[in-house]
């Protein structure tokens, strides 16, 4: 649809939002950007506030669909307007930021549920004001931890916990967020588990330790890193048993949850390599790999297809998400591109898969319409719906 068509549709707020947005985008001096990201935070905070709708990620869609230099732009401040506040509307003298601790988790056998006790919780909270918050710091998580089907799916319900959370720990409430209900698929062998709460610090003071004066005198974020990781194992590793585990250090809620993104992507080929050949008996020498771009215009996603020497049939899959412009290109000659390439071949290596095939072109993002399953390429070409020999128990153990 052209975007003259479209914006007729649109409703008032989005189009201040993308006026605003493509405004700033034109600014040539920092006088100007701050006008321009003055009111655009304005806009965003009037929209986020309200009680329903999507304006924002509606006003996003069309910059994307324009390609518009303004859409970075507004992405970046409806990140920083939705998880963070200041100063908190409740509490003038105080700023709030809605911060995420993922913990990567990878098994052979069956992920657990995630559920935190009370003893847990208040360890966790005690662990992070020692290790990780500045020394005015307040913190509240929430008392479960969070998988990616149960976050926040829009700008406003990340600002309504934002703002749910600072309200409980500064008295105004006794409870957090409502959390949907939402169940992981039960097959998964890694997946990211979010310990979610909010900080909340007097106006102007430092929400986390490494940004005490001066920067050279400050504990580095690797240092709290370690120390964060090495307080979390004792506390959470008897509820993740036969697991390995990966502690990322707590930030702010959408870095997070981009480096979760991230750091997933090579566990989930991990795990599934790891599966094949343990649980599922297959040597690694038997295992062959194809790999194949998915998308429409651009790299949206890699998928992974394992299949047998014996046999060209898909027994299982994996898929790599495109997560940065880089890894979108179509260009399969790109230097980034070969780099997406090169580092999935290299990881399958690690797990014992030498038989890897790269399969040209971009190929459509099919699912099976049965069951939603992606399809994944054989090393012929074909995508087709992975499916396990019989003989093989596609259930993982249950290790909890």
């Amino acid at each position: 649809m052209p975007p003259r068509s479209r914006s007729s549709s649109l409703s008032r707020t989005s189009q201040t939002l993308i006026a605003l947005a493509e405004a700033l985008s034109r600014s040539g001096s920092f006088l100007e950007d701050r006008y321009w990201e003055s009111c655009l935070s304005e806009a965003l905070d009037k929209a986020l506030s309200a009680r329903h709708g999507r304006a924002v990620e509606t006003a996003l869609d069309v910059l994307l669909e324009q390609r518009s230099a303004a859409y970075e732009l507004l992405v970046e401040l409806a990140e920083a307007r939705s998880e963070s506040l200041t100063p908190a509307p409740d509490a003038p003298d105080h700023d709030t930021l809605l911060i995420s601790a993922p913990i990567l988790a990878w098994t052979r056998y069956r992920l657990p549920p995630g559920q935190l006790d009370a003893a847990q919780l208040r360890a966790l909270e005690a662990l992070m004001a020692k290790t990780v918050l500045g020394p005015q710091a307040q913190v509240t998580l929430l008392p479960a931890l969070i998988r990616f089907d149960r976050l926040p799916q829009s700008f406003q319900e990340t600002r309504t916990w934002t703002q749910a959370l600072a309200q409980r720990i500064l008295g105004q409430r006794r409870d957090g967020p409502a959390l949907r209900d939402a169940e992981a698929p039960d097959d998964l062998l890694a997946d990211v588990f979010f310990l979610i709460g909010a900080v909340v610090v007097p106006r102007g003071a430092p929400v986390f330790q490494w940004q005490s004066p001066p920067p050279s005198e400050a504990p580095s974020q690797e240092a709290i890193t370690e120390q964060w990781a090495q307080g979390c194992a004792p506390i959470l590793e008897s509820s993740f048993t036969g697991c390995q585990l990966e502690y990322l250090r707590p930030q702010s809620y959408y870095t997070g949850t981009r480096q979760a993104d991230q750091g997933i992507r090579p566990l989930v080929l991990k795990a599934a390599a790891t599966w094949l050949q343990t649980a599922a008996r297959i040597p690694g020498t038997d295992l062959r790999a194809a790999m194949v771009a998915c998308g429409d215009q651009s790299i949206e996603e890699y998928r992974i297809g394992f299949c047998t020497r014996q046999s060209n049939d898909v027994i299982y899959g994996c898929v790599w998400p495109a997560l940065s412009r880089e890894e979108s290109q179509p260009d399969p000659d790109t230097e980034d591109q070969a780099d997406t390439w090169d580092t999935i071949a290299a990881l399958l290596r690690e797990c014992g898969v030498q038989d890897i095939r790269r399969l040209p072109g971009l190929h459509p993002v099919e699912f099976c319409e049965d069951c939603g399953t992606p399809y994944f390429p054989n090393m012929l070409g074909e995508m087709q719906h992975p499916e396990l020999p019989e003989e093989i128990d596609p259930e993982p153990v249950q290790f909890h």
